[in-house]
């Protein structure tokens, strides 16, 4: 699970940008990224969703944001550019510098890829870029409008029609995007790259991807959309580029901060924040999984549920026990194994309980011993279980103090 944190800061026109701070649930992120979105779209768009929710929910808190004059960000996106989206993004750059974290990863769809990629040299902490359909040149947006071309050179201005939505182009918007060569940018830019393209992409054709592939330097990575389109409508598509995003800049983030270490003998359980249930299990160095299965109602099965653990402690010890008592008897057992039941059952069905009433718990516990073993060695073996520490603790009375900690 993650949080969706609203913000604002001042564009490059001076302009209030709306923007949104994607944060990870479980704790404070280790790092952070900025997502440039599309020609036109807006912080909101699914693919921006998708990839900052999955980058988040790994611990790296994803800025999104509407560009001067777009979505929920103030001024006249008639009066804004190639250039002016540079400097929007660098904006949003400085933004998480001063508040947060300079962004460790810089990721544009669209145009907003073309941005990245011109802006990512004037980003010092970055060390990756990703793009997602983006053109090797922004001058390439213009065939969106071509027919209008004429009448903006001629008259100055013209409203065009983009994804279904009027939109005022002037002049100078040609004239900028027909300054801007982006060949030297992607160069020098000194970050890893990755390249994702969609050869059946109908707005930036692949060869774009060929021409910022061949441009970059290394490390750099290209990965085919096969028939995904320009904007990642589908579902599977934008799952698949947020998880193919969220393995590959593992390499170039900083690692998380270690935690405290735990005192001996002292086992620290904690929500992640990622499901219902979902736990982490800190014992010493050791890091462990817990959950319920998807059975229950809120479980998402990312861990063994308590009471699997609660016979996996059994069973270990159980397993050490005999492996002990084996190599101190000299016994040939080469191996054991150790398998495992839990259920409630009625009390009336336990002829060796004390309890006559209710319900009570049962382990059923199988033990599979291999080895040159005779009937008395495997006869002794299985009462030794009987004496694993974790079995005596499970049946001798418990005492349980809970207590508040101060956090």
């Amino acid at each position: 699970m993650t949080i969706g944190q609203k913000a604002t800061f001042l564009g490059s026109q001076g302009q209030e940008l709306a923007a949104l701070l994607e944060l990870p649930e479980g704790g404070p992120p280790h790092a952070f990224a900025l997502f440039a979105r599309c020609f036109t779209c807006s912080k909101d768009s699914v693919a921006a969703g998708r990839v900052s929710r999955a980058l988040a929910a790994m611990g790296v808190a994803t800025l999104r944001f509407d560009f001067t004059g777009l979505g929920s960000s103030q001024g006249d996106f008639a009066n804004t550019n190639f250039s002016s989206n540079v400097g929007d993004l660098l904006a949003a750059a400085a933004f998480l510098r001063e508040e947060h974290q300079a962004p460790s990863i810089l990721i544009g769809h669209s145009l907003g890829g073309a941005a990245v990629l011109a802006a990512a040299g004037q980003v010092p902490e970055a060390k990756a870029v990703v793009t997602i359909g983006a053109p090797a040149d922004p001058a390439h947006v213009q065939h969106n409008f071509a027919a209008a071309v004429p009448e903006i050179e001629a008259v100055g201005e013209a409203v065009v029609d983009l994804g279904g939505r009027p939109f005022r182009i002037k002049k100078q918007f040609l004239e900028d995007i027909a300054d801007q060569k982006l060949h030297d940018a992607i160069g020098n830019m000194n970050k890893a790259l990755l390249i994702f393209h969609a050869p059946r992409d109908s707005y930036v054709e692949i060869e774009n991807a060929e021409r910022i592939y061949r441009a970059a330097r290394h490390p750099k990575s290209f990965v085919t959309l096969d028939d995904a389109d320009h904007l990642l409508l589908k579902r599977e598509d934008g799952k698949y580029v947020a998880k193919v995003i969220a393995a590959w800049v593992q390499r170039y983030l900083p690692p998380p901060a270690a935690p405290e270490p735990l005192s001996p003998n002292v086992v620290e359980v904690a929500e992640t924040g990622a499901g219902k249930f979902a736990q982490t299990v800190r014992v010493g160095a050791h890091v462990l999984p817990a959950d319920e299965p998807r059975s229950v109602d809120g479980g998402t099965d990312t861990g063994p549920s308590p009471y699997d653990l609660l016979l996996a402690g059994l069973g270990a010890c159980t397993s050490m026990t005999l492996r002990m008592y084996a190599d101190r008897k000299g016994l040939a057992l080469d191996k054991v194994a150790v398998r495992l039941k839990h259920q409630k059952i009625h009390a009336q069905d336990c002829l060796t309980c004390e309890t006559e009433a209710g319900r009570i718990d049962h382990i059923e516990r199988d033990l599979v011993l291999t080895g040159d073993l005779n009937a008395g060695e495997r006869a002794k073996l299985l009462e030794i279980a009987d004496k694993c520490p974790v079995h005596r603790t499970l049946e001798s009375e418990v005492k349980i103090d809970t207590r508040l900690d101060a956090d």
